[in-house]
């Protein structure tokens, strides 16, 4: 949280963190997931780095970052990786890392955060409970052909691409949940894309 009471996103703070090392260290090689990308690919690239993407969970992140020799990675759900630390997941060097920045900045920690937040507008994870005999591979496919002029990727689930959102479904690892994530350049066109995807799911 910054000192508004505003909660930082984990997706923000992996390209906040990203860019950082990118800074220090030239052609650095950052790992993200697919489910919110921009901020990290734009941040990171900037900054001189490499953003790498790869399917969420630690298993996969940490396996990638070892075959990339990746010096840190990071997922919207708030799990930091690190080569220094065995690449495994750690919640405390961030906050100091962040105190450290913040420190030198001069800047209140709102103020480093605020060009994510007025240019990548997210409608944070949106879990959907599945019947029993839904099929996930026919509602992403219903999706994928509603949208067929998108861009897609399917790291994990799938990703579509626009100019002007993008957007992340996938089914989860551990429930009969459909997780959807979408993010845009204009706030607006947020809820408007999530309500258009989720009427394509066909479930009551």
């Amino acid at each position: 949280f910054d000192e508004t009471g505003r909660q930082i996103p984990g997706y923000y703070l992996t390209a906040f963190l990203g860019a950082h090392f990118a800074e220090r260290i030239p052609g650095a090689k950052i790992i993200h997931d697919p489910r919110l990308t921009w901020a990290t690919v734009e941040r990171v690239h900037g900054a001189g780095g490499v953003p790498i993407v790869n399917k969420a969970g630690h298993s996969f992140i940490k396996e990638r970052m070892r075959s990339e020799d990746a010096v840190f990675a990071g997922e919207m759900s708030g799990h930091f990786y690190f080569r220094d630390f065995w690449y495994a997941d750690n919640g405390l060097i961030p906050f100091l890392m962040v105190l450290e920045i913040l420190s030198r900045s001069g800047k209140k920690l709102s103020e480093l955060f605020d060009p994510y937040f007025a240019g990548y507008f997210i409608s944070g994870e949106l879990n959907t409970k599945l019947p029993p005999g839904a099929s996930v591979a026919d509602i992403l496919a219903r999706i994928e052909a509603n949208y067929a002029d998108a861009r897609f990727e399917k790291i994990d689930g799938l990703s579509l691409e626009y100019p002007e959102w993008r957007a992340n479904i996938r089914s989860s690892n551990t429930e009969p949940l459909l997780r959807l994530n979408v993010e845009a350049r204009h706030e607006g066109l947020v809820a408007q894309k999530v309500q258009e995807i989720q009427g394509l799911y066909g479930i009551a």
